[in-house]
């Protein structure tokens, strides 16, 4: 059951609108591959990356009660030992826990046997709680009862219950504005690997980008993509009437197969797109010669901003060499840009040799992606090249193995040594809302230089390109990153030439902390801000759903050029260990306070192993992962520059 899991501040603003045009100076890559990767580019079933949650996060609205203001929750007592985080921007909530009985007591003096103030939330994207410990209260339903001096709205997580977790992904990778977003979940029991129990509320809650909230039920009826009525798989949809970020939370609740009460929520951050772009090539492209042995295929398009860019996919056939069936010859892409409302996708001719194909060609699964959210914004199933005959080598010479010219694309002249950059450097790049990580260890790299993009929120498309314009100073560079920044520096060798292309040594890209495949904390704090409004901003790119569509965009072949590291908080069997308590309630151990082990891996990249006593960043229980001087000795000493 668990295998199959029940069968950006300024940049997103314009970004969700229109993709931004390529920057001054970077010029993309023309990328292709075998079509062996074929599996590998295809866009990922939403299902997996889904979000698995043990927690409840309830938002909490308070009424006018005279000259005040409070409410009161249910709130499902499931287990011994029990963490209640109280989320009230201005901490002035009076909290009180109420029995079954309606026998009251303070949570913070009668209750808790730990009080704490915590930050919660991803980098310099946090959020003030207080958290209270509570153990050996009676299981079952209790309230909570709130009293304030303002009207100011918040939220309560709620964490420690039974082995129920709810499963909770969007119907679709993409969403346009007029549209139509679905949610599907299920609740199991992770012990059991089976469903949990009887649903007995479901419902998705949902903030517009203007901040309005509307509710939706959610049914397992078999007409909301929910599967079979009466499966366990419940369903909602709604219609996305804006373009920009959408904040979900699917909320369930029921009662377990022990007759207990249980409550469990996800939070999504979902991207609508305004854009209307289509191609509107009619089954067929047209090939123009592009120089030493490469061709372009222009797709005509409607709708399409000139000068903006996209990332774009799709697989080559071609005839077999007896002339009679098609053959798969490579996958082709690359982030391109929008020329006289066309875009050409670069195709170099010995990819043909290579599978012993030829002319005439077509193009199958044809996408064009929003270059910062990674969501299809035009397709086509198959489009017949015109014209690639007449331009191909009648006797190609034999290719039987493949250059890193055929997967990239000619090395621009910009790139050669008497190029604008001089001499070499090791970069050393922060990540996602951060400040100076690497700062006071920098003396622990030679011939390095700090990338300075601080306390920022930038999509992996728009980081990359920073990263290149930083870099240009020097001819060649090695990266080590932190966070995000692993993900940015990988981007940027995939998709854009720089002086990652010129850098000589064992290791090009090495990372520590990564997110590669995403945290829940993107969603949760994307949740969090929708009423409190603090912190760097929402970034779909950290999510799940995000991490995992931009994920497959990007071979094999250049995931191989990275080196990475995962860490967590040093576990000792006789007392309760984390990172930050107040992250570790949402967080699958082992984790370093933001990113999760079994997330911060890369398919295909070289993992250096996993490090116990290490946390994601200052301030945490552990030193930061940075500060291991032993780490980076060694990630100096094989860095590339």
């Amino acid at each position: 059951m668990r295998t199959n899991r029940l069968r950006f501040a300024v940049a997103a603003a314009l970004v969700i609108g229109s993709p931004l045009a390529l920057a001054d100076g970077i010029v993309a890559k023309q990328l292709a591959g075998p079509a062996s990767e074929f599996a590998t580019m295809a866009p990922i079933d939403p299902i997996a990356a889904a979000v698995h949650s043990k927690t409840a996060l309830i938002p909490v609205t308070l009424d006018k009660r005279g000259g005040a203001f409070g409410t009161s929750l249910r709130l499902p007592i499931e287990g011994d030992d029990v963490q209640v985080l109280v989320f009230d921007g201005q901490r002035n909530w009076s909290v009180q826990m109420q029995d079954q009985l309606g026998k009251r007591a303070d949570l913070a003096s009668r209750l808790a046997t730990e009080t704490e103030n915590e930050s919660y939330g991803l980098a310099g994207d946090e959020f003030k709680a207080k958290r209270y410990r509570l153990q050996g209260l009676e299981q079952g339903q209790w309230n909570l009862n709130i009293q304030s001096n303002s009207g100011q709205p918040g939220f309560v997580l709620l964490s420690g219950g039974g082995s129920e977790r709810l499963m909770a992904y969007p119907t679709s990778n993409t969403a346009k504005r007029l549209g139509n977003v679905g949610l599907v979940a299920a609740m199991y029991d992770e012990q059991q690997e089976a469903f949990a129990g009887q649903v007995t509320s479901a419902k998705l809650r949902v903030t517009d980008p203007k901040g309005q909230i509307s509710e939706f039920g959610m049914f397992d009826d078999g007409l909301h993509q929910d599967g079979i009525a009466g499966d366990g798989i419940f369903g909602a949809d709604f219609q996305a009437k804006l373009g920009g970020e959408y904040k979900a939370q699917v909320m369930m609740g029921g009662i377990n197969a022990a007759g207990r009460e249980f409550m469990r929520t996800t939070e999504h951050l979902l991207p609508v797109l305004n854009d209307a772009m289509r191609i509107t090539s009619l089954n067929t492209v047209s090939a123009k010669a592009a120089g030493n042995d490469r061709l372009a295929f222009s797709l005509q398009l409607a709708d399409a901003v000139e000068g903006s860019h996209y990332r774009a996919y799709a697989q080559v056939w071609g005839r077999g060499l007896d002339g009679k069936s098609m053959v798969p010859v490579s996958w082709i892409g690359g982030m391109v840009d929008v020329k006289n409302s066309a875009l050409d996708l670069n195709f170099d001719s010995r990819w043909a040799s290579y599978a012993k194909a030829k002319a005439p060609f077509e193009l199958r699964d044809v996408r064009l992606e929003n270059p910062d959210y990674f969501m299809t914004v035009a397709e086509a199933k198959r489009l017949e090249v015109v014209g690639a005959q007449n331009l191909m080598k009648a006797r190609p010479a034999p290719v039987t193995s493949i250059t890193d010219e055929m997967r990239m694309g000619p090395k621009p002249a910009s790139l050669a040594t008497q190029g604008k950059g001089v001499g070499t450097k090791l970069l050393l790049v922060h990540g996602y809302c951060s400040g100076n990580a690497w700062g006071p260890v920098a003396g622990q790299f030679a011939n390095s230089a700090v990338f300075q993009d601080f306390n920022q929120n930038r999509s992996h498309d728009a980081f990359a390109r920073l990263i290149q314009s930083f870099g240009a100073t020097w001819n060649s560079f090695g990266v080590v990153a932190h966070s995000q920044g692993g993900a940015a520096s990988l981007h940027l060798y995939h998709y854009y030439w720089s002086g990652l292309d010129n850098a000589t040594g064992a290791r090009l890209i090495q990372s520590v902390g990564t997110p590669y495949q995403g945290t829940a904390l993107a969603g949760n704090a994307a949740v969090l801000g929708s009423i409190f409004g603090v912190g760097c901003g929402t970034n779909a790119n950290l999510t799940y759903s995000g991490a995992s569509s931009w994920l497959a965009g990007i071979s094999n072949a250049s995931r191989a050029k990275v080196y990475y590291h995962t860490t967590s908080f040093t576990d000792r069997s006789w007392v309760y260990d984390y990172c930050n308590i107040a992250t570790d309630v949402l967080l699958s151990d082992p984790e370093d306070g933001t990113t999760e082990r079994a997330y911060g891996q890369l398919p295909g990249a070289n993992n250096l192993g996993h490090k116990t006593g290490w946390c994601h960043t200052s301030g945490m229980r552990d030193p930061a992962q940075v500060t291991d001087s032993a780490r980076n000795s060694n990630m100096n000493g094989n860095a590339a520059r």
